[in-house]
């Protein structure tokens, strides 16, 4: 488990790296800063460590009204892979986490809105 950590927080630490101020966010960094939510989105519980630093760093890179916006769209088309995503944890994550996220994780939200 402690292996699988560090190889999340390690990749999480790239893409970092690899995401350039005025560089258009993307769905394989949401992708990635999310995928340790997974279990806490589909079966409840507590978001783990790891979970709530993709959370924070994807607030961090989804900074301009364009970036939130791909980013909602990606976490809507995430969130629609998974038939077993809970709602009720999916809102209560920045929460959760302690984060303040203007991109809601949910399958119906509409991303045009987002400002």
């Amino acid at each position: 488990m402690k292996g699988i950590v560090i190889s999340v927080i390690a990749v999480l630490a790239m893409i970092q790296l690899m995401f350039e101020p005025g560089q258009a966010l993307t769905c394989v960094q949401v992708d990635a800063s999310l995928a340790p939510c997974i279990p806490y989105l589909t079966q409840g519980g507590d978001p783990s460590a790891a979970c709530c630093s993709g959370v924070k760093s994807l607030t961090g890179l989804a900074q301009t009204t364009a970036d939130k916006k791909e980013a909602c769209n990606c976490v809507k088309a995430a969130a629609n892979r998974y038939a077993n995503l809970k709602d009720d944890a999916a809102q209560a994550l920045p929460t959760k986490c302690g984060v303040t996220m203007d991109i809601p994780v949910s399958r119906n939200v509409n991303c045009d809105i987002i400002s």
